[in-house]
């Protein structure tokens, strides 16, 4: 039978044909599935498509879309997102209480990432806009929070960030002499004063470091106190930003608190606060300066 042969000829063209299909098909960008996620609100969002642009009203937000290796899809930040570097240069766009809501839309976000106690959540849902609220305040939160995002942008990172960040934690005992656990500790946030109790990720990790918080876990993760609070409860050590520690003692009986008696105040500088307070990739870091002062404050105030 000749190769000209109209069978054979036929076949050839069906092929081909196929495949030609195949190639075009596999020229057409894959239109993945909807992805539904449940925020801190309880509302469900959906996103069509992996977001390409985001604006992070949230400092802690910000860093754990960089370490998952997704810093190049933000498009705006809140004015406190400093880490890592490449994120000063982006727009900033005001902060929980002041967002500045026309900016925001002015970036064309296709995701907006939020606190649940950012004011502008509301405002920006009515003009259109997917919000994600989430807001990380243990490590339980953390974990979720990296599972959710890792999900939305669709990274494949999260299993690996979660499990550098464990390990990270890992042995965190082993940092403090046996001599330095024990003692009683208050972590001040901010000066209102607004403190870190036992429900905080920041309390957890100190109880990892064998301190003893004196803010128990019934106030609320980060409640604000009466500072005759922190002198009934007489701390042994302070860790508070440097700021705050050089007016410690001017606070109302505070100088008959054991640590601003006893030189025991960890003054911390901004950059160092900011690693300390944000539930993120840098966990690891913050808990390293914790078991520093305990070990022996890096900033004693006098």
């Amino acid at each position: 039978m000749a190769d000209g042969h109209p069978w054979r000829r036929g076949w050839a063209i069906g092929l081909l044909i196929a495949l030609l299909a195949l190639l075009l098909g596999l020229a057409q960008p894959v239109r993945a599935e909807p992805v539904r996620i449940v925020d801190d609100r309880g509302r469900t969002i959906t996103l069509p498509a992996p977001p390409r642009r985001i604006v992070s009203l949230l400092p802690s937000l910000t860093e754990t879309v960089c370490a998952l290796g997704a810093c190049d899809r933000l498009v705006g930040v809140d004015n406190y997102s400093n880490w890592p570097d490449r994120v000063k240069s982006l727009p900033h766009v005001g902060g929980l209480e002041d967002a500045q809501v026309e900016t925001v839309v002015a970036l064309r976000p296709d995701l907006v990432l939020a606190a649940t106690s950012t004011r502008s959540v509301a405002r920006l849902e009515a003009l259109g806009l997917r919000v994600l609220a989430i807001e990380p305040r243990t490590l339980a939160d953390l974990r979720r929070v990296i599972a959710q995002l890792d999900q939305a942008l669709a990274t494949g990172q999260g299993a690996a960030l979660q499990a550098g960040i464990d390990q990270a934690l890992a042995g965190a005992a082993s940092l403090v002499s046996p001599a330095a656990r024990g003692r009683r500790v208050y972590f001040e946030v901010s000066e209102a004063p607004y403190a870190a109790s036992e429900a905080s990720f920041v309390g957890e990790l100190l109880a990892r470091l064998g301190a003893t918080n004196v803010v128990p876990a019934s106030l609320g993760p980060f409640p604000k106190l009466n500072p005759e609070f922190v002198v009934r409860a007489d701390p042994q050590v302070i860790l508070t930003t440097s700021g705050s520690a050089v007016r410690i003692a001017e606070r109302p009986g505070w100088r008959a608190i054991s640590a601003v008696r006893e030189s025991r105040v960890c003054a911390f500088t901004p950059a160092q606060a900011d690693v300390l307070v944000r539930p993120g990739p840098r966990l690891g870091e913050g808990l390293r300066l914790m078991a520093d002062c305990l070990a022996g404050p890096i900033g004693r105030a006098p």
